[in-house]
């Protein structure tokens, strides 16, 4: 993955991911070349650095060098609760050391060959310095073993400052980290599904089954008593973060923008008091009542939250929030969004949506406008208008199959300039290198529904190593 279409890191701050790291060498070689073990400490010890290097806790169990050893270290890192095991192969070693660590652990297992340098001094080097070179022997071994055993692996082989190889490192790392964050992530899911949107219809049962985690099924009045309870205070310090985050169009008015804010308000109240992760919610509401008017007045403190790191979408759009949620653990940011219309004078797909957005990922400083009317919605106020930053983007969904499972889809493209729509509304043009027509016809034949997000980066790379950890399939429509 390259600098210019990485995801470029954009939120908050979620739990490191836990890293059990063993490093290990056959103990048969130690008295035989005393400056063996040594060389490959230090060479564990500099994993251990750049691992804690890419944000991760590292649970570092130290040296093993036979297989009770590694059964001892099997048991530290069983217990310590890891998101991935990573097995540094410093030199030749056996299955045996490794095979009852990646059994016990439940975890995925990364094994690394990290070589000293690019090439060893091959006029100089003597046996036990070529040894120091050999972490390559042991892999095939240990894919023969695991894969007898029933048990998935993924390697990566290189030296030990080669920054590809560390990219590849860095890609499993991350995809664990996004892997725990749904595993142990609690989705709030408030209100009730849009009338007759039956691709957004979830079996909420299946997202535990297929992604682990918990999903909380709250009413609009977890969040009405909470709005009722805000203070004036509260809601004045609401404001004043939207003026200082928002262009305020002339449209919005002080009444709209005041209500917005004590929802908004509410809103962390009821993130903060069931621990919510993520959250997609919907309401029609009927009449102007109490319900409509929350309904109408989410969008401000929802765009807050994607922002900080809790995704919450409409409609409610369960699969889309946790997309979102993915794409926003990834450094994509990830906004929710759908497709608006195409562009074929310039070859372009224009997405986005009314309602809540990752303000982020902004092009520019994200405008609040007042509306009268939101579309094939009921109520009023104030909803955001911005295009996603200019550059790589990738537009990644969750897929819920006929069969119960999930399945990943995305597509890399690029945001470009051209004309937008000035209706409170998140729009942007996205060039996917290929006729647009073209374009969504293959991306609705994926079977994605009419949602999904949009985060800055290609994340394909990425993906692939969390749907691989996941055991998820990931369909990428490309030109």
């Amino acid at each position: 993955m390259t600098t210019n279409t990485s995801p470029a890191q954009i939120t908050g701050a979620p739990t490191p991911v836990r890293v059990g790291l063993v490093a290990g060498g056959l103990g048969a070689y130690w008295p035989q070349f005393p400056d063996l073990l040594p060389q490959l400490r230090r060479s564990a010890e500099r994993v251990s650095e750049r691992m804690r290097g890419l944000g991760a806790e590292v649970v570092d169990v130290g040296f093993i060098s036979d297989a009770e050893e590694g059964a001892a270290a099997a048991e530290k890192l069983r217990e310590a609760g890891c998101d991935i095991i990573v097995g540094f192969l410093t030199t030749y070693m056996t299955a045996t050391m490794l095979v009852p660590i990646a059994q016990r652990s439940g975890a995925p297992v990364l094994l690394i060959n990290l070589q000293p340098t690019e090439s060893m001094d091959h006029a100089t080097f003597d046996t036990g310095q070529w040894l120091a070179y050999c972490g390559a022997c042991p892999l095939p071994e240990m894919a023969n073993a695991f894969t007898r055993c029933g048990i998935p692996f993924r390697s990566v082989s290189g030296y030990l400052e080669d920054e590809r190889a560390w990219a590849r490192i860095g890609r499993w790392v991350r995809a664990a980290g996004v892997r725990a964050a749904l595993r142990r992530g609690r989705h709030g899911l408030m209100g009730h599904l849009y009338p007759g949107m039956l691709d957004v219809s979830t079996d909420l049962t299946l997202v535990s089954a297929n992604f682990g985690g918990h999903v909380e099924v709250l009413e609009f009045d977890d969040l009405r008593v909470r709005v009722e309870k805000v203070t004036d205070a509260e809601a004045r310090a609401k404001v004043e973060e939207a003026t200082a985050t928002f262009e305020l169009a002339d449209s919005v008015n002080e009444e709209d923008l005041a209500w917005a804010a004590r929802v908004s308000a509410g809103l962390d109240h009821l993130v903060e008091d069931f621990g919510l992760d993520s959250l997609a919610y919907y309401h029609r509401g009927l009449d102007g009542e109490i319900h409509e008017r929350l309904g109408a007045g989410m969008i401000l403190g929802a765009s807050l939250l994607t922002a900080r790191g809790v995704p919450a979408a409409g409609e409610y759009e369960l699969r889309t929030s946790l997309a979102m949620l993915i794409a926003d653990r990834l450094g994509a940011g990830g906004s929710f969004t759908e497709l608006q219309a195409l562009d074929f004078q310039r070859g372009h797909v224009e997405m986005g949506h009314d309602g809540p957005a990752h303000l982020a990922i902004s092009a520019r400083r994200p405008l609040l406008r007042g509306l009268g009317v939101y579309h094939g919605k009921r109520g009023y106020g104030v909803s955001v208008e911005f295009d996603v930053r200019h550059g790589p983007v990738t537009a990644f969904g969750v897929i819920q199959r006929r069969d119960g499972r999930f399945a990943f889809v995305a597509s890399e493209g690029e945001t470009v300039d051209g004309p937008l729509l000035q209706i409170g509304n998140t729009t942007s043009r996205v060039d996917f290198g290929c006729d647009p027509g073209e374009w969504v016809d293959a991306w609705s034949a994926t079977g994605i529904s009419h949602h999904w997000a949009l985060g800055t980066g290609h994340m394909i790379a990425d993906l692939r190593a969390l749907a691989d950890l996941m055991d998820v399939e990931l369909v990428e429509v490309s030109p």
